[in-house]
């Protein structure tokens, strides 16, 4: 079992920026595609950005590509994961609930991953 706990979201004028932290916990996280997806109504979620916990080489869409910056931390006994979405130039349109997300061993479309946060909002004012 991982569990993910969110923090970090708010409203911010355009231009702005904010911090995103997921703390990852659970028996190991070696091995695990971690990323944050978003999510407007009527919209499917969106994967913002991912890393694997055991590389180190961040993937983003192209809508957030040089805006936003994804780090991790993870602990010494792999049980533990820091998954921080540092989102600048933030626009209108980065507006959505943001979710963090773990699965083991591939990195699937949103429906694939098995452990979900419980979302933190993001709202951008124009």
């Amino acid at each position: 079992q991982v569990q993910l706990v969110e923090s970090g979201g708010g409203s911010v004028q355009a231009g702005g920026s904010l911090r995103l932290s997921c703390v990852a916990s659970g028996y190991t996280l070696i091995r695990h595609c971690m990323a944050w997806f978003r999510q407007v109504p009527g919209k499917d979620r969106e994967k913002v950005a991912f890393i694997w916990t055991d590389g180190n080489n961040p993937k983003y869409a192209d809508s957030v590509k040089a805006r936003f910056t994804l780090s991790q931390t993870l602990s010494e006994d792999n049980a533990k994961n820091t998954l921080d979405l540092q989102m600048n130039s933030l626009k209108a349109e980065d507006t959505g609930m943001y979710y963090c997300a773990a699965h083991p061993f591939v990195c699937p479309d949103a429906d694939g991953f098995h452990y979900w946060g419980q979302g933190t909002q993001v709202t951008v004012s124009s």
